[in-house]
């Protein structure tokens, strides 16, 4: 491959242009300016114009949002943030867009195009809110009941701002353009763009876009367990006259792109690859994304702000761009550092935090997706306070317990999946053989792995209680909870669900065959099976089974905490 020559390189130091580029490119425009060490990427080249959007306070904001949320609890090292993130997006979708211009110069892809495709990754995240998801995935929701907001109005109304505020050279045109691909929704924009250009950054079709190429890497990283894309054979040159050192990346799944049909295709070789990226991306939500504790800090962050939003008026900075744009993971300290009496039982969760008093996860368990709604209807914390409060009719509570109240109870539902939900993403994917390149299809079984899941995504459930000394009674209220939905599945009471055979006590001496199944329609339509002699849905995890009496985590060496009612001065107590 050739020295790149369509850029053109400036030495910050003393703004001396040396000239490197070929006729058609813009005057300034494409100039290099600087170059970013990224951990991931190595150098990523920043031209002119996109150094006008990284070099705003919109943009400079995502420094303080954690990638991660609340992982760096559990993981020190992933303390990175949405800035790092929206670099790496950034480049790779420049990456990509001028790979299919370069290789397909019949789709008429321009250098402005190209542009567009980089400053949409590199704005797509401006929208999000403190911890990230925790703010548009778990906070709005609790605080603007019935009102829909996500991360991408957000995104859109923070780029509004941005080239209004700093008089981008940037036409409406582009600006609409911009945004349509940072929402992955062409309608938004003229019906003349280029439709294919909408699967680089959200990628609506099938999930497989730069955003996932760029997290998947940078999240296992920085938690020091690295998960490598195929993004991996170097290329580096030294342009002449310069200090900047420039990067190519030979990248087999970039390389393998190519637009055929209106949409990205990819090679039939690589499709073991792209599923093993949608399988990773399991992977990270199974192992980093819902950690136990993780979670558990979510939740109580949410009830942080929830308890501050009467008297710091939170939620309505999401509206107003000049607000949103101090609006990151430091209200913490904010509240934290407060001394207003209003923000009292804010500053005492925020402390539980700070003194590792988290939520206490008192049950779990993997919900087959067919189950889910199931689950959803019949798994509340209105019912569990409901089985606890019956419990105590019959074994009275000690009088120095705390009182529990149903918002004590959390009942976390994850959902779990490669991409597409239930769905497998590669059947949405196109692919081409190099005997023919110009014509695709989709992939069926035998071109890739076989090893696939009948559906691929499930549900993870945990129950937490806020007060540990109730530990135990609220395991046994939830799990009261599933005997009588085994029950009443068993007797056939449950439209929806195929009658369930129990358990047998003795596992089976030989595995059952297949025609010892039972099928039926789920709830969601699909097909449920569940075998004869193995444990049910609704089964108890024998790993976590506490007495009912049970107060205390075991993590904690045999201590407990006491504190006042409003939880504002924690005291340990060592136990006699």
């Amino acid at each position: 491959m050739p020295p790149p020559t369509e850029y053109a390189v400036c030495d910050d130091d003393d703004d001396n242009i040396v000239k490197h580029s070929r006729e058609y490119i813009e005057a300034n425009r494409r100039v290099l300016v600087r170059s970013i060490k990224d951990p991931i990427h190595d150098y990523i080249p920043v031209h002119m114009l996109l150094s006008k959007f990284i070099d705003t306070r919109q943009f400079q904001r995502l420094r303080d949002v954690k990638q991660l949320g609340t992982s760096s609890y559990v993981w020190p090292g992933a303390s990175h943030s949405r800035f790092e993130h929206s670099l790496g997006v950034a480049y790779l979708s420049r990456l990509i867009a001028t790979r299919l211009q370069r290789d397909q110069p019949e789709l008429c892809i321009t250098d402005r195009d190209v542009d567009c495709v980089e400053i949409a990754g590199l704005c797509h995240d401006l929208g999000h809110g403190p911890w990230s998801h925790v703010w548009d995935g778990m906070f709005i929701p609790r605080a603007l009941p019935g009102k829909k907001w996500r991360h991408e109005q957000g995104s859109e109304m923070m780029f509004d701002f941005m080239i209004s505020e700093y008089e981008i050279p940037i036409s409406e045109e582009d600006q609409q353009f911009i945004k349509a691909l940072i929402a992955g929704d062409p309608s938004k924009c003229s019906s003349d763009e280029k439709e294919f250009l909408f699967d680089i950054v959200a990628n609506k079709r099938n999930g497989l876009d730069v955003d996932k190429f760029d997290y998947i890497q940078r999240d296992s990283q920085m938690i020091g367990e690295p998960i490598r894309i195929d993004l991996t054979r170097q290329v580096l040159f030294v342009l002449p006259g310069s200090c900047f050192l420039i990067q190519l990346l030979n990248i087999s799944i970039i390389n393998s792109a190519r637009v055929i049909g209106e949409q990205i295709c990819y090679d039939i070789k690589d499709a073991n690859q792209l599923y093993e990226i949608c399988a990773t991306r399991f992977k990270l939500h199974k192992m980093i994304y819902n950690h136990k504790a993780a979670r558990s800090i979510e939740y109580m962050l949410i009830d942080a702000l929830l308890a501050a939003e009467p008297h710091l008026h939170i939620v309505g900075r999401v509206f107003d761009p000049e607000k949103f744009v101090f609006l990151n993971d430091n209200i913490m300290n904010e509240i934290e550092s407060s001394i207003e009496p209003e923000l009292k039982a804010s500053r005492s969760i925020i402390r539980r935090i700070r003194d590792r008093d988290i939520y206490k996860c008192v049950d779990y368990k993997v919900i087959d997706w067919q189950f889910k709604d199931l689950f959803r209807t019949h798994v509340t914390s209105r019912k569990i306070f409901d089985e606890v409060k019956r419990y105590a009719l019959t074994d009275p509570f000690p009088a120095s317990f705390p009182e529990l109240v149903e918002d004590d109870i959390i009942v976390d539902l994850s959902t779990m999946h490669y991409g597409m939900k239930e769905q497998n993403p590669l059947k949405y994917v196109k692919f081409y053989s190099k005997r023919d390149p110009t014509s695709c299809r989709s992939a069926e079984k035998g071109d890739y792995s076989n090893l696939q899941p009948e559906l691929f995504a499930e549900i993870l459930l945990r129950i937490y209680t806020k007060k540990p000394d109730y530990w135990g009674r609220v395991q046994a209220g939830y799990r009261r909870i599933l005997e009588n939905l085994n029950t009443t599945i068993s007797t056939g009471e449950y439209i929806g669900v195929t009658a369930i055979t129990p358990p047998t006590t003795e596992p089976p001496s030989t595995p059952p065959a297949l025609s010892q199944t039972l099928e039926g329609e789920g709830s969601c339509g699909t097909s449920a099976k569940v075998r004869r002699g193995s444990l049910t849905p609704f089964s108890n995890n024998s790993f976590t089974t506490v007495p009912p009496t049970y107060p205390m985590s075991p993590t904690r060496g045999g201590r407990k905490r006491s504190r006042d009612r409003s939880g504002e001065s924690p005291v340990r107590k060592r136990k006699h």
